[in-house]
């Protein structure tokens, strides 16, 4: 359902893209129908890494009904990025996180939960892992890069995941309009530059970081990395 790197097509997915590997990333799990998930399975997905604070995960009305049964065999685990309404995180990335030049900053303020999400990667049934969040591009486009560059991706790569998920959500807000006040469809003469200089930001933040080390100085051993950079790399037999 996905070419390399490129755009997934299962049924209802939002922003839904190839990372790196076995990985993949998208907007809400809600979105998906029962068939998307059916698609999702068939495509080699075991392990749903949700990046949103539990309290986000509601059912909105016009999500697409789907029997409990339609994710037999996937497991969802919730590991949350950030602690919404700390202050120490709205201070320097606002009320939620909308730009790469704040990821270093989020990370930073929460190495354990990072951990937690990247051990949720690194213990996953065998079989390919979606990463998602709201709208598939800032939360989810943090670790996705956290995991490009653990694939030794170079950097056109991660600017250019980066770019992929943040004109997928706005094509989103054009056709139905964003979930709040706070974001807006941009015509492309307002997003290609923000695309370059946002690209440049979640280069700059992976390289600063140093996935690798991070993780390892923050209580993840070597085999754990090891085993993100094995699904990273490798592909699932389907």
């Amino acid at each position: 359902m996905e070419n390399r790197g490129g755009a997934v097509g299962w049924d209802g997915a939002v922003n839904a893209w190839h990372v790196a590997g076995s990985v993949y990333r998208m907007g809400r799990r809600e979105w998906l129908t029962e068939t998307g998930w059916r698609q999702a399975y068939d495509d080699g997905v075991r392990t749903v890494v949700d990046l949103r604070h539990p309290r986000e995960a509601l059912r909105r009305d016009t999500d697409p009904e789907v029997p409990d049964g339609a994710l037999s065999g996937v497991e969802i685990v919730v590991t949350p990025t950030e602690e919404p309404g700390d202050p120490r995180f709205t201070a320097v990335c606002g009320p939620y996180l909308n730009d790469p030049a704040h990821y270093l900053h989020n990370v930073r303020l929460y190495p354990e939960k990072f951990v937690e999400v990247f051990r949720a990667v690194a213990g996953a049934a065998p079989g390919a892992v979606v990463i998602h969040c709201a709208a598939g591009r800032d939360r989810s486009g943090m670790v996705a890069a956290m995991i490009q560059d653990l694939a030794g991706h170079p950097d056109h790569a991660i600017a250019d995941g980066y770019a992929k998920a943040a004109r997928g959500i706005n094509e989103r807000y054009r056709t139905q309009g964003p979930p709040h006040a706070r974001e807006r469809y941009l015509d492309d003469a307002e997003l290609a530059p923000l695309l370059e200089e946002r690209g440049q930001a979640v280069v700059k933040f992976v390289r600063e970081l140093n996935t690798r080390a991070f993780l390892m100085e923050n209580g993840m051993s070597g085999n754990e990395v090891a085993a993100i950079e094995h699904l990273a790399a490798g592909r699932v037999p389907l």
